[in-house]
């Protein structure tokens, strides 16, 4: 739980301290990339992790991915520029990669089937937590003490999460020589993250069909291809094929792609249009949000009933059902609706997520032996960050034309200065299209196998 509130801190923490970083460090236009390159580390290195653990241990892995979060904090605290920041936090994004997915991954070792859920749970009350205290924190540092602070406020949670660690944690690793999968490895860091960066940058920096845009996503394309030949050939891949054969990891995966796209929409837009549309202040706007951080943990925590009683695939499909009750929800939201009309949908699809997600992880840990269990982890991360990235380019696609379509004259409109009247109906598109996502996460609880929601031993 202290390793996953770094993490889940510092997921909040900057964007309230955004404006005091831009005043010292200056580079307001490459402010972004703090966001985008930490997102890019850690989405990439997650796979490569899971890997690594089932091959060395858990343990190793979660103390390297604590010392880059602590050091990478520590140079950000440090930055003299931003073009420097921006190089500290992929330190920082390549600790997150192993600190989230290994968290996981060891409650997967160490805790029955039984006990998951509940373990699950207290993990993303920590999420809970952090979305309250993280924005506050932030705007405290900023006002207050320093934007620095913000990073630096990590070195003491991040020493005593190792600390623990070390001391406490002990696991039975089968020492063996291994075949390292090194190409495999870079084809994936190298193809992936030209993906991330083709979806998160694709329509902001460059045109989707400009010449950047097209031939990013070709190279990724063709380092993708490189890779899957090069696993189909690998003794021991980075990321085994059978992965993508067994039903059940797909259905997981694929519901943690989805759920990464609702996320995205909701994060980046209700508080927008909390603020832009409806009025409210800041701290208001992220309260409307906070809802759904507070319905996923109640979910997650009460999950192990359902799936040990009516079986993984009905859970997932009953959350699937509430998601979509959600996204419903917010439909008739408009400029004349209270904060209250706006934060119900966002609880309500905190639930849905929680009933989605978290089952999501525990059936794809159950549904292999120890040796494996990292790599299924990884991947069900790697697939909720991809679905983010895939969120990042269609709902700015989509928010980006309604926006250009307003601007009188081709002229430019500056989010920050657009009117109640073009705003609304921009979100408002992604509201609609939030809710056609969200059937999705019907198809994806339909491929569970139905004897994945039968258990009857700990894989």
């Amino acid at each position: 739980m202290l390793g996953t509130g770094l993490v889940a801190i510092d997921a909040t923490i900057l964007a309230t301290a955004v404006p005091a970083v831009v005043d010292d460090l200056g580079g307001f236009t490459s402010f972004p990339w703090l966001f985008s390159i930490y997102l890019l580390a850690q989405a990439v290195s997650v796979p490569i992790y899971g890997k690594v653990a089932d091959l060395y241990g858990r343990k190793p892995v979660m103390l390297l991915g604590i010392g880059l979060f602590v050091l990478g904090s520590l140079l950000c605290g440090l930055a003299w520029s931003m073009p420097a920041l921006i190089v500290f936090r992929l330190v920082q994004g390549l600790g997150a990669g192993a600190v989230q997915p290994m968290g996981m991954t060891i409650v997967g070792d160490i805790y029955s089937l039984a006990e998951r859920a509940k373990v699950q749970g207290y993990l993303a009350s920590v999420w809970a937590i952090a979305s309250v205290v993280g924005p506050t924190l932030g705007g405290v540092f900023a006002d207050y003490l320093s934007w620095r602070w913000i990073f630096l406020v990590n070195l003491p949670l991040g020493i005593a999460a190792g600390w623990m660690l070390w001391r406490r944690f002990s696991e039975e690793v089968e020492r063996r020589r291994h075949s390292i999968d090194f190409l495999g490895a870079g084809l994936l860091a190298a193809g992936g993250s030209l993906l991330l960066l083709g979806l998160l940058e694709g329509g902001v920096r460059w045109d989707w069909g400009s010449l950047p845009g097209v031939g990013i996503l070709l190279a990724a394309a063709v380092l993708l291809a490189a890779f899957v030949v090069v696993e189909s050939r690998a003794p021991e891949p980075v990321l085994p094929l059978w992965i993508f054969q067994r039903r059940v990891l797909n259905a997981a995966n694929s519901g943690a792609f989805v759920v990464g796209v609702l996320m995205l929409g909701l994060t980046s837009y209700v508080p927008l249009y909390a603020q832009g549309v409806l009025g409210h202040g800041a701290l208001v706007a992220g309260l409307a949000l906070a809802a759904m951080t507070i319905g996923w943990p109640i979910a997650a925590t009460t999950s192990g009933r359902f799936y040990l009683t009516i079986g993984f695939r009905r859970t997932v499909l009953m959350g699937a059902v509430v998601v979509v009750v959600g996204a419903a929800l917010l439909l008739p939201v408009d400029a004349d609706s209270a904060l209250w009309q706006l934060a119900l949908p966002c609880f309500v699809m905190g639930i849905g997520f929680g009933y989605v997600a978290s089952p999501g992880v525990v059936v794809a840990q159950s549904s292999v032996d120890w040796q494996h269990r990292g790599v299924a982890t990884g991947t069900n991360m790697f697939a909720r960050s991809m679905g983010s990235a895939v969120g990042v380019a269609v709902f700015g696609a989509i928010v980006n034309a309604r926006v250009a379509g307003a601007a009188p004259d081709g002229a430019t409109l500056d989010l920050e200065n657009l009117s109640a009247g073009v705003l609304a109906p921009a979100i408002h598109a992604v509201f609609v299209c939030s809710a056609v996502v969200a059937l999705a996460l019907l198809l994806s609880g339909l491929l569970m196998p139905r004897r994945a929601g039968t258990p009857t031993t700990d894989a």
